[in-house]
């Protein structure tokens, strides 16, 4: 699958070629991973629903491999204080959502939330269209390559509470891992890393995404992390 258009902003496409060899289960369960094998929630027939995307950004660290990922501002209406991807609807500007709009979306919507530069990422994969049946929002997620790292931070506190990155390592350990039960009755896992709790659709393509690369380690999905109903 490669999406390259140019225009006076310059070509947004994927690529494969320079990725580190620790990407490449990655980018290889990209390009095979069915929507089922990620959610259940697939995006409606009728195609209704929001069009939106997310950059899942991997870096290198002191500590290795890691993810970028903000917590959403506390006084937000819809996800307060949640752990998420950079992301966001897409624009009429943004092209096709079928091609390299979802591209486009995700670049833009990370430097606007986070600061970085998008001439630092790579784009190398992109995920099955998923759906959020809460906000009706249809999320393709866009996979990149941290290559050349830029300073990022809360760029407008009002939506962004901060910007950090999560070891890889982080999120593979056992310790780390757990079930978060809603009042809803809805179970996902999730992930209690750099003082955050990680659940929900984040949480879900995280942990999907360790298991088709071949990065997830036993852990015990017994042990139960309670949300609240505001959650």
């Amino acid at each position: 699958m490669t999406y390259t258009r140019d225009t006076h902003e310059g070509p947004v496409a994927l690529r494969r070629d320079g990725l580190p060899g620790w990407l490449e289960p990655v980018a290889r369960a990209a390009e095979t991973v069915q929507p089922l094998q990620l959610s259940r929630f697939l995006p409606p027939e009728n195609g209704s629903g929001r069009q939106s995307a997310v950059l899942i950004l991997f870096g290198e660290g002191e500590r290795g491999p890691e993810l970028l990922l903000m917590e959403r501002a506390g006084s937000l209406r819809s996800h307060a204080g949640q752990p998420s991807f950079p992301g966001g609807a897409l624009d009429p500007v943004d092209g096709d959502p079928k091609t390299d709009g979802p591209l486009r979306a995700a670049l833009r919507e990370a430097e606007e939330e986070t600061g970085l530069d998008p001439a630092g990422v790579q784009l190398f994969g992109v995920l099955p269209a998923l759906y959020i049946p809460v906000s009706e929002f249809v999320v393709t997620p866009v996979l990149g390559w941290w290559r050349e790292p830029s300073p990022v931070g809360v760029v407008d506190p009002n939506e962004t509470a901060r910007v950090f990155t999560v070891p890889v390592a982080d999120l593979t350990d056992p310790a780390n891992r757990a079930t978060a039960t809603h009042p809803s009755g809805h179970r996902g896992p999730a992930f209690l890393v750099e003082s955050a709790l990680v659940w929900g659709f984040t949480a879900g393509v995280i942990d999907r995404l360790l298991h088709y690369a071949g990065w997830e380690l036993p852990w015990d999905r017994s042990r139960q992390v309670p949300l609240d109903r505001r959650s």
